[in-house]
């Protein structure tokens, strides 16, 4: 889906709502459920009409949810991270989690404790906190917003989507 067939939806009042595809979007436009905000790359073509690729689709009617929760998760780390390792900056997908403060030394499991760290940098770290080892972290480690917020590797694929994503 990250191809280009994925189709950011936002809600009535403009707010990301969800990712679908883009053959659930067209759905919605055909039935008048949404409008299309932004056109994506390309055309569909039927027998009978020629319809434009959507990028972005708005809702008509509101969708109340209540806010989202963010699990702490390998995955939501490395996301939050960029896929990016917090002491020496290399972008990889061979990251492992890293607490700031050792778990032995009274760090919890928790958002503002936990990092994505490259294998050598991890290794170099091991049982210390980032002074002890002589190394710096990039960013402060944060609990990720309440929000709907798009996973890092759909907003490198589909840059027009930056301008209705809240930073």
């Amino acid at each position: 889906m990250v191809n280009g067939l994925s189709v950011l939806v936002l809600n009535q009042n403009y707010q990301p709502l969800n990712i679908c595809r883009m053959r659930r979007a067209v759905v919605l436009l055909l039935m008048d459920k949404a409008e299309m905000i932004e056109n994506g790359v390309g055309e569909i073509k039927t027998p009978t009409a020629i319809f434009p690729i959507p990028s972005i689709i708005r809702l008509h009617m509101l969708v109340r949810r209540p806010p989202v929760v963010k699990r702490l998760t390998r995955f939501e780390v490395f996301n939050r991270d960029h896929f990016t390792c917090q002491y020496c900056g290399r972008e990889t997908r061979d990251l492992t989690l890293d607490h700031v403060i050792p778990r032995h030394q009274g760090g919890g499991h928790e958002w503002e404790n936990v990092v994505g760290a490259c294998i050598p940098c991890n290794h170099k770290k091991a049982g210390k906190t980032p002074r002890e080892a002589g190394m710096k972290l990039r960013q402060r480690p944060y609990a990720p917003p309440s929000f709907f917020t798009v996973p890092y590797q759909y907003l490198r694929a589909n840059q027009q989507w930056l301008k209705f994503i809240p930073q």
